[in-house]
C-alpha cells in the first residue's frame, strides 16, 4: 500500500514536471563541491560560485587543493557563508588526500555504509550533504531527504511533520525499489514541487498533487 501510494505520487510529479536532469554537474567532484556550496543557499548562487572556480582552471581536487585560501573564498563568495564553506571544502580535501591519495575512485571503492560514515566524519558534512554525494556522485541507492521531502510527505499524510531525517529516509527506502535512478529523480521532483507549489504557505491550486 505504501509503495503504491508513493509511486502514484511519483508518477503524478513526473508527468507534470518531466525528468529534472539532476544533479547538473560535469564530474563527480563537481557534484561534491556543489553539495557543500548549496548548504543554506539557492542553487543559482552555487552555479555562480562554480563558474568562478572553473574560470581559474578545470575543477579538480588538485586544483582546489592548490588554490590559496583567499582565492578560494573569493571564488565561492556568491554561495554565501564563504569562510565556513571554504573550511568544509578544505576538510573534505584533507581526507581525500590524506587517506585516499586524492583519488575519488579509491574513496568511492568503499562500501556504501563505510563511505557514508567516512563522509559524516568530515567537519561540515551532515546527512543531507553526505547522502547527496552518495546518490549523485557515487551513484549509490541512498534517498536524500530535505525540507521539501518532509513538507510534501507530511502534508499528504505519509509521515508526521516532526519526522526525523533518518526516519523519513528509512520510510522511503523501505517502501520503494532500491534503484539509484528512481531515488535521483524522486528527490529532484520533491524539490521542484517544493519550490513551485508546496511552499511554507502552499499554493495548492494547480499543484500536480491537488487531487490527492
Amino acid at each position: 500500500m505504501h509503495e503504491e501510494r508513493l509511486l502514484a505520487l511519483y508518477d503524478k510529479l513526473y508527468a507534470s514536471f518531466g525528468p529534472r536532469h539532476w544533479w547538473p554537474a560535469d564530474t563527480p567532484f563537481e557534484v561534491i563541491v556543489g553539495a557543500v556550496l548549496t548548504q543554506n543557499t539557492a542553487w543559482s548562487n552555487v552555479e555562480r560560485a562554480i563558474r568562478n572556480l572553473q574560470s581559474i582552471a578545470p575543477l579538480t581536487p588538485d586544483l582546489l587543493r592548490s588554490l590559496p585560501e583567499e582565492v578560494l573564498k573569493q571564488a565561492i563568495r556568491p554561495a554565501g557563508y564563504f569562510n565556513q564553506k571554504a573550511r568544509k571544502l578544505r576538510a573534505f580535501l584533507a581526507v581525500l588526500f590524506g587517506r585516499f591519495e586524492g583519488n575519488l575512485d579509491t574513496l568511492f571503492a568503499l562500501d556504501t555504509e563505510t563511505l557514508r560514515q567516512c563522509l559524516l566524519e568530515i567537519s561540515g558534512i551532515g546527512p543531507e550533504t553526505a547522502d547527496s554525494i552518495l546518490l549523485y556522485a557515487a551513484k549509490r541507492p541512498v534517498f536524500v531527504i530535505d525540507r521539501y521531502t518532509i513538507r510534501v510527505l507530511s502534508r499528504h499524510a505519509f509521515l508526521p511533520e516532526d519526522t526525523s531525517y533518518a526516519e523519513a529516509q528509512r520510510y522511503m527506502t523501505d517502501h520503494l525499489p532500491e534503484e539509484t535512478g528512481l531515488y535521483n529523480e524522486f528527490h529532484a521532483l520533491f524539490v521542484e514541487l517544493g519550490k513551485r507549489y508546496c511552499r511554507p504557505r502552499p499554493l495548492c491550486s494547480g499543484c500536480p498533487l491537488e487531487d490527492l
